[in-house]
């Protein structure tokens, strides 16, 4: 009896392991049998915020002349750009930077002999940030009027941002799942399979390049600032089960 008792469970033990190897191996079959799609999200864009910045500086044997030809110059700066329309709360002064200059001079033999101190130079930056993009891209054009008037001024080339990204993202994640969706469907009509259940989404990084440009996409995203005119790229990654 004890011979037959064993004999039965070792069947059971056997049965129930095929059965939840069959099992097993089903499943596996199953998560093979998927579709992995990729949609793209593209939208062309205007910024419309402008920064654009600009530095001044003034040199002088004592500190307190370089700094009181550069107030002078900070004001005539303020009153250019708030006479073109620039409202004065748009206008930032960052602090006064200085450095002492020296002349090296040297001996015959190509040594130094000594340093020769030669002035103070004093460098100030002024910023401006500004929703009215077009006024401020065509004042940072004519900024060598301030240079004509005697002032030694260094223009930054703009930059461009747009405040609306965040809405802009959710609205290209949804176009690229949706195109995403279709190319699913299609490839599985095509096969004669139907589209299952969505098992897994990736999203892929965001990229804004100049339109009509020629850069490349970065592993980490692109964000350009030197282009008005943007073009914003999203992609997402679907993987669907097939039936």
């Amino acid at each position: 009896m004890k011979t037959n008792a064993n004999s039965i469970i070792i069947a059971l033990a056997v049965i129930i392991s095929a059965f939840l190897f069959s099992d097993a191996f089903k499943k596996r079959n199953q998560s093979n049998d998927t579709i992995s799609v990729t949609g793209l999200g593209k939208k062309d864009f205007v910024s419309d915020l402008i920064v654009w910045s600009g530095s001044f500086s003034r040199k002088s044997f004592t500190l307190k002349e370089a700094y009181a030809a550069l107030d002078t110059d900070r004001e005539n700066i303020k009153k250019y750009l708030t006479s073109k329309g620039i409202g004065a709360d748009e206008i930032v002064f960052s602090a006064v930077n200085f450095n002492k200059d020296f002349q090296t001079t040297y001996n015959e033999n190509g040594t130094m002999r000594e340093q020769v101190f030669t002035g103070f130079t004093l460098t100030q930056n002024v910023s401006i940030q500004s929703k009215n993009v077009n006024k401020i891209e065509e004042i940072s054009r004519q900024s060598s009027e301030l240079i004509n008037s005697g002032i030694e001024f260094y223009s930054n080339a703009p930059e461009y941002y747009y405040t609306k990204l965040a809405e802009l993202k959710i609205k290209m994640i949804a176009e690229a799942t949706k195109d995403a969706q279709t190319r699913a469907k299609s490839i599985a009509e095509n096969a004669g399979a139907d589209l299952g259940n969505l098992k897994k989404s990736d999203m892929g990084v965001f990229q804004i390049t100049g339109q009509n440009s020629s850069e490349d996409f970065s592993y980490g995203g692109s964000f350009n600032t030197s282009s008005k005119n943007k073009t914003a790229n999203i992609t997402v990654k679907l993987v669907y089960q097939v039936d």
